[in-house]
């Protein structure tokens, strides 16, 4: 068992560090708002603490899952950050989906501490995170992930190192790809099931076992077609992802024509006031 920080008490964060607790690890947390902290505590047990830097003092293991780029840095090399506390042999797992700049960045200012950094963002959503069964896909250095990968399975049914550092954030930026063209097909196919007076449902349960499955079909689909998006993934982090897929896109000349119509697409969904909604709301654009 090992002894390990998590910085980080969001709708996924927390039911992550939950499962490392359940597992046996002495779980120390931090959260920008104490009150969530207290409640991890009284729930799960482990320690709370008030700064990143307190929360990783004496940790082998630091884990953090925050909001962006700017909050990762705040966290870590910031006033209090838990980079104040790395020492040599830690080893810093984020979750965060972040840029993969910002991934080498912090991964060099641990080694300048004799630390190990590993960015490890995750798919799954907040079902995933609760359940234990999220995809980690991880940047950084083949012996630090040795050392991690059976602790990130606490709450990861998989788990796989993809390169050097940053190649964690690239993998999951082909993730959030792939998700928005999927989301935008699936919206076309639905909105058009409607308009030709099919059944939804029964259009899904016969196409769903075909070409055209997919993860999304099978989880959102139905609730597509209900018009219900108060769960899941939320439109205004997916065109966060998405922003940092279109700049890394057009940092390596890699055309994104579908990606960046989507883009737009959230954009008019989030005016509509649906920017917590779940990401399959796309197709409320076709349907008002």
């Amino acid at each position: 068992m090992a002894k390990v920080a998590f910085i980080g008490l969001g709708v996924m964060g927390y039911p992550m560090a939950g499962h490392l607790a359940a597992k046996g690890h002495d779980v120390t947390v931090y959260n920008r708002t104490s009150a969530k902290s207290q409640a991890w505590v009284a729930e799960h047990g482990g320690h709370r603490a008030d700064t990143p830097a307190a929360a990783a003092q004496g940790a082998e293991i630091v884990f953090a899952c925050v909001g962006n780029d700017d909050d990762l840095r705040a966290v870590t090399t910031g006033e209090g950050g838990a980079f104040e506390s790395l020492t040599s042999g830690m080893i810093f797992i984020d979750h965060t989906t972040a840029s993969a700049d910002v991934a080498r960045e912090l991964s060099e200012a641990a080694k300048a501490k004799g630390a190990d950094f590993i960015d490890a963002p995750v798919s799954g959503g907040q079902a995933g995170a609760e359940n234990g069964a999220l995809t980690v896909m991880c940047g950084g250095d083949e012996t630090a992930y040795a050392k991690v990968g059976p602790i990130i399975h606490s709450f990861a049914k998989s788990c796989r190192l993809m390169g050097p550092s940053g190649a964690g954030q690239l993998t999951k930026m082909v993730n959030q790809i792939c998700i928005a063209g999927l989301l935008q097909g699936l919206s076309e196919g639905m909105a058009f099931a409607q308009k030709a007076g099919l059944d939804g449902v029964e259009v899904l349960d016969v196409i769903s076992k075909g070409a055209a499955g997919s993860w999304q079909m099978e989880n959102r689909g139905t609730t597509m077609l209900k018009d219900e998006f108060d769960f899941g993934f939320a439109v205004d982090w997916m065109r966060k992802d998405l922003g940092i897929c279109l700049a890394e896109a057009n940092s390596n000349g890699t055309p994104l024509p579908v990606t960046a119509l989507v883009d737009q697409f959230y954009k008019e969904v989030q005016g509509m006031g649906g920017g917590r909604n779940d990401t399959s709301s796309l197709i409320r654009r076709l349907t008002r």
